[in-house]
């Protein structure tokens, strides 16, 4: 069976923190593209393709001289449009000497990278991803670089929140979502998974959020998908008969888990990932104590969703039948996928080889 494209090209992806870039060279590979990013002196950052034009020596291992990339295996000098301005032992530069310089637009506490057309790098195109911000929503994320996985197993995984139950029993995990009928609804770019869990006992996590012992809650879940592969998750909980699923979650705690999903290569990605809440918002020993236990020396909640994508990817490999069997719950992922799938044809890439069998 051929190869295909996983990812589609014309779309902006993260690709690093802002804080990440600064005045010296940063290496990333986005969609098996590897890339230089540096900031320039008035702030701005620019990235620029990683191989020098004379011998390819990723222009990462060189330097900043103002705002420009020095080689570090000749010296040939860069500008952040990609441009060569100087070349060792010559006058004259050869015009055709330069290397690509990539669209960017710096966002919601990300820098954004266009890795297709740069005729077509719009950046209102650039994902919401608005409660990263750190305004209204707080929060501290961080990043999974080189993931071992397809992106899409992550897209996967984060649109069926059914998995909770097993691979996060302790803290978040309930059998309520398992029981529980969801909603999958659609646009051109987006999907959405709606489920709302009522009069249940809320698991471990949020029971210590609301502080509320022994009262019943209302839990909901609703997750939506930005193609291709951005993803915020609306969760909480609040106290049964207050008003949530009716939109007054005033007796109630409201987070929201981020992933901003990159590609690196065919079977590695890089995962950008933060959890913001609306309350107790002042207390930074809340921030640390929530960040700790997503992330934490492989203790925390992504930690045993990245042991799981990874142990997939190797079973894939190993086992490389297509499509993969679906079930009821894969009905938002399935969604997702399609939605891929449409930016990828409309590339010029042809179907991706993804799982499409219709769950039964």
């Amino acid at each position: 069976m051929p190869d295909a494209k996983t990812f589609p090209l014309n779309a902006w992806y993260a690709a690093a923190w802002g804080h990440e870039i600064g005045r010296s060279l940063a290496a990333r590979t986005v969609c098996s593209r590897d890339v230089v990013l540096y900031r320039r002196q008035d702030g701005i950052v620019a990235a620029l393709e990683d191989a020098c034009w004379h011998r390819l020596l990723p222009l990462s291992m060189g330097h900043l001289q103002g705002d420009e990339v020095v080689c570090g295996y000749h010296g040939l000098v860069f500008n952040a449009a990609g441009r060569c301005t100087y070349m060792p032992a010559q006058k004259t530069i050869n015009p055709s000497a330069c290397v690509r310089a990539y669209p960017v637009v710096e966002r919601h506490r990300l820098v954004w990278i266009w890795p297709g057309d740069p005729a077509l790098a719009d950046p209102a195109l650039v994902p919401d991803f608005h409660w990263n911000d750190g305004t209204d929503w707080v929060g501290e994320g961080g990043t999974a670089y080189s993931l071992k996985c397809d992106y899409r197993l992550v897209v996967d995984n984060l649109m069926d929140l059914t998995h909770e139950t097993y691979v996060h029993a302790g803290s978040i995990g309930d059998e309520a979502i398992t029981g529980t009928p969801f909603e999958v609804t659609h646009t051109e770019r987006t999907a959405t998974v709606t489920r709302w869990m009522i009069g249940i006992d809320p698991p471990p996590f949020w029971a210590k959020q609301l502080d509320r012992p022994g009262a019943k809650v209302d839990r909901w879940q609703i997750i939506h998908f930005q193609a291709p592969s951005v993803i915020a998750g609306d969760v909480g909980v609040a106290v049964t008969g207050t008003g949530a699923p009716e939109g007054d979650r005033s007796q109630g705690v409201n987070g929201t888990f981020l992933a901003a999903i990159t590609p690196e290569t065919e079977t590695t990605c890089h995962y950008f990932w933060n959890f913001v809440r609306t309350f107790r918002t002042d207390d930074e020993a809340l921030t640390r104590a929530i960040q700790r236990a997503h992330v934490n020396d492989g203790e925390g909640v992504y930690d045993q969703d990245f042991t799981v994508l990874e142990a997939q990817q190797k079973a894939i490999d190993r086992n490389p039948r297509l499509p993969f069997y679906n079930l009821n719950i894969d009905a938002g992922a399935l969604w997702a996928r399609r939605l891929i799938d449409r930016m990828l044809e409309r590339e010029g890439g042809g179907p991706a080889l993804v799982p499409s069998q219709a769950a039964e």
